[in-house]
């Protein structure tokens, strides 16, 4: 029988369903990993979601907290979903995706001082509509800060054009946001989810979850340009293969590198009643040669057996061509 109780180095709450990883940071000594987590069922949407929380000082051994934020005021009482977190002032500031009662979908914000305790900002949501460019899908912030400057990308979808869409704003203090219009755009599709955006060696590093018409879904990694209006690849990726990869989010460690972290699910073939759902490991992605790389950081190689495979109980995940390739699948 599949369970999380026997994964020894793949994050799972102790209890609860769980999935989109979510402020992905490192913030007072520790990397941080929220998530999407309902923590009193095994399945989704039997409860407004909300922020579960852990972290880690080696990517090995991780700390499972309380829910960091909760559902409960008017404009998240149908939950607290997607987002990102950064360092700001000695405060950690979590941008997430909130939906009230009838659905409708606004960005808020909570603050904290220790990376544990949140306190939602007074004024939420402080995006409290979506721009024509798309429609009720208006979800997952990935806030970065450049020169002083705040940007914010917000996945959506132009429903009468059947695009998904990546939405651009822009901010000098964080809080009051200006729409700047469309960043990038996919064809026939759905809508997107769960971008990040972060400056890389010689441009920029852009992740994100597509979903077709069709319902096929894939996660993508980009790398290029970002004139602060428009994002221009030059390098796509879809480097995770299999069918347990989604939801991925990037952010930047103190020490330089780029650290992918994504949700493996069993989604498509599991009972989504057993809650067999984790993160994945940690991977370090550079843009190298024409190709984007990714392969485990530092601190979890020596887990890997000599064919670059780890398996973790019921998860196995591969790196093969030189890292350009991950292979991640639920095992029986």
């Amino acid at each position: 029988m599949l369970t999380n109780a026997s994964l020894r180095y793949h994050f799972h709450p102790k209890k609860g369903w769980m999935n989109d990883p979510n402020g992905l940071c490192f913030f007072g000594g520790y990397y941080h990993a929220f998530f999407q987590h309902a923590p009193d069922f095994e399945n989704p949407w039997h409860q407004p979601m909300a922020w579960g929380h852990a972290r880690t000082k080696d990517f090995l051994h991780w700390e499972e907290l309380s829910v960091a934020i909760s559902a409960g005021d008017t404009y998240d009482a149908g939950g607290v979903w997607s987002g990102t977190a950064i360092e700001r002032d000695g405060m950690l500031w979590a941008y997430y995706a909130s939906v009230d009662g009838d659905g409708r979908q606004t960005v808020s914000l909570a603050r904290s001082a220790d990376g544990e305790h949140f306190v939602k900002y007074e004024g939420n949501p402080i995006i409290a509509d979506y721009p024509i460019d798309c429609g009720r899908d208006f979800r997952d912030p990935a806030v970065f800060e450049e020169d002083g400057r705040y940007y914010l990308v917000m996945a959506s979808a132009d429903v009468p054009r059947g695009k998904g869409v990546l939405l651009l704003y822009k901010s000098d203090d964080g809080i009051k946001w200006d729409y700047q219009g469309v960043m990038t755009e996919y064809d026939e599709c759905k809508y997107c989810e769960c971008p990040s955006l972060v400056k890389a060696e010689g441009g920029y590093i852009l992740s994100v979850s597509v979903v077709k018409k069709s319902g096929e879904h894939w996660f993508e990694v980009l790398y290029g340009d970002f004139d602060g209006k428009k994002f221009t690849p030059k390098i796509v990726s879809r480097f995770q293969k299999g069918p347990d990869e989604y939801a991925g989010q990037i952010f930047r460690a103190p020490d330089g590198r780029d650290i992918l972290i994504s949700w493996v699910s069993g989604w498509d073939y599991q009972d989504r009643e057993k809650c067999i759902g984790c993160l994945s490991l940690p991977l370090e992605v550079k843009a190298e040669g024409g190709v984007i790389k990714a392969y485990p950081v530092a601190e979890v190689r020596h887990l890997l057996d000599e064919d670059d495979t780890l398996t973790d109980s019921y998860v196995r995940e591969r790196f093969v061509n030189g890292g350009e390739e991950v292979y991640i699948e639920i095992v029986e």
